[in-house]
């Protein structure tokens, strides 16, 4: 009856098997009562440590859990069935973590902000890096575009388009502070990537799929600068992951891929065991291929090889609008070309892209995220800031 208050305690964040008989008749009593449904620890239903529903899950108002979050609250689906959710303290002492020593957070600042590229005073647009987007042709170079002012405004000193001299009017009539260079092929990539500066690269916004696509994937791979992996780059290696992992494998440069959960499918179909979790997928992925794995999508994972990982829980619905990823390449390699570390500067990039599409509202379209980064940079840099200036004190 509506005005009713139902306490769900049924099962706890343990749940490691489908729910049958009375308990599944007792969830579906729940979710079909006009009452406030308030779940401890965690909707009963929820895997604790995937977020899958475990056959029917409560569709809870609030939830309350104890001392952190569990992965069921922030990974899809378990997150929607959460509600409102928040922590208690039971008296649980924080140096308990020393003893646990998690590897898995919440994508925050705290995570990443003290490896946040901060520019000095003495420094110029050279020490700040030099990005390089790879474009498609001339009727695909939007893709390039984004990515490439989203760079920018991510703070790299310099960005260039690497452009085929065939969409090269497009790409210069588009771009002022980004720079347009003729590249042609995997052959006149390697020559404009010898110059040590150009130190982060971005490929596969826009860029075809297909052999030419592979082989400038493996051109950018060949060096030590941060390469960044996403959209067509990914899916060029659909037919052949084995040829992309023994390129990354071992390179002393940071290699990011990007891949939405269907690029990640066609690229990792082949593995032994695909795990349910998204992010024992991604995990796997990044120890696979020893690059920093970035799936995205509502609860994005950051995954690096070495087993740490992020989730994100608060990027706005309308992000999924076309062109978004491509910003968020463009915005992961203008960290890393400043220097930030792979795990970090992916990790911000996706925080950043949500606070980003958080201050635009809905509505969005791509070319407006770059737009919202200087407000939240300004944020970014005070709060940085005030955290060194404190540790250098203490």
């Amino acid at each position: 009856m509506k005005g009713e208050v139902i306490i769900d305690a049924l099962f706890g964040a343990g749940l490691d098997r489908p729910v049958e008989g009375e308990a599944r008749a007792i969830i579906e009593a729940m979710n079909n009562a006009e009452a406030c449904i308030h779940a401890v620890d965690l909707p009963s239903g929820i895997s604790g440590t995937t977020g899958a529903v475990m056959g029917t899950a409560v569709r809870a108002s609030d939830t309350v859990t104890f001392f952190r979050y569990k992965l069921g609250h922030v990974l899809l689906p378990g997150r929607l069935h959460c509600g409102r959710t928040g922590l208690a303290d039971i008296g649980i002492t924080a140096n308990v973590l020393e003893a646990i020593r998690p590897n898995t957070w919440l994508n925050s600042p705290s995570l990443w902000l003290d490896n946040f590229p901060i520019p000095k005073v003495i420094g110029n647009k050279y020490t700040r890096g030099h990005a390089v987007v790879v474009s498609g042709g001339s009727f695909s170079t939007g893709a390039a575009r984004l990515a490439a002012r989203a760079a920018l405004r991510a703070g790299a000193g310099l960005v260039t388009i690497a452009s085929p001299r065939e969409a090269l009017a497009v790409n210069a009539a588009a771009s002022l502070a980004v720079m347009v260079r003729p590249v042609d092929g995997a052959k006149e990539l390697t020559e404009f990537l010898r110059d040590a500066r150009r130190n982060a690269v971005v490929l596969g916004p826009g860029g075809g799929v297909g052999a030419p696509m592979r082989e400038m994937v493996l051109a950018a791979l060949a060096g030590d600068r941060a390469v960044v992996l996403d959209a067509d780059a990914l899916t060029s290696f659909a037919a052949q992951p084995e040829t992309l992992i023994a390129a990354v494998g071992g390179r002393k440069g940071i290699t990011l891929l990007t891949p939405h959960e269907g690029e990640f499918s066609r690229l990792f179909s082949n593995m032994v065991e695909v795990p349910p979790s998204k992010l024992e997928r991604a995990r796997r992925a990044a120890a696979l291929t020893g690059a920093v794995c970035l799936l995205k999508g509502a609860d994005t994972v950051v995954a690096a090889p070495d087993a740490r990982a992020a989730i994100i829980n608060d990027a706005p619905p309308w992000l999924a609008s076309a062109g978004s990823g491509d910003v968020l390449a463009g915005v992961a390699a203008g960290l890393l070309a400043q220097g930030m570390g792979g795990f970090e500067a992916a990790s911000a990039a996706v925080w950043l892209h949500a606070q980003a599409a958080t201050a635009a509202g809905p509505s969005l379209i791509a070319e407006d995220l770059p737009e919202m980064m200087p407000s939240i940079y300004r944020r970014l840099y005070t709060l940085a800031q005030a955290r060194r200036s404190t540790s250098s004190t203490q």
